[in-house]
């Protein structure tokens, strides 16, 4: 399992292939120097609530994978976060969509291919 690591202090746990997906969606909005709302739906382990944090371009972030291999991206999941990280809400962490396969990219892939 891979790590959010917020602000130098707070670590949050999510699976590489969730990490990466994340990793890109964010990376859009900080490049517009854009802030928002992240939430996820927390583990059984922590309380099985809802969390929420602001990410802003100041706040420090680190994505810190727990395997060597950069997972293969799932495009239409990509383009449902991106969405959600546009609405009001913020980025809503959404179950993994679309067709597996087809869709998907190697995260390490030159644009286009």
């Amino acid at each position: 399992m891979g790590k959010l690591v917020y602000g130098g202090t707070t670590e949050i746990g999510f699976e590489d292939r969730i990490l990466a997906h994340l990793q890109i969606v964010v990376g859009l909005k900080l490049r517009r120097k854009e802030g928002f709302f992240f939430s996820w739906r927390d583990e059984q382990s922590v309380g099985d609530g809802r969390s929420a944090i602001w990410i802003d371009p100041a706040i420090p972030l680190l994505f810190r994978y727990s395997g060597g291999r950069p997972p293969k991206i799932n495009k239409a999941w990509l383009e449902a976060l991106t969405l959600s990280s546009n609405s009001a809400q913020g980025l809503q962490l959404t179950e993994e969509i679309g067709a597996l396969g087809a869709d998907e990219v190697n995260a390490d892939a030159p644009p286009g291919r």
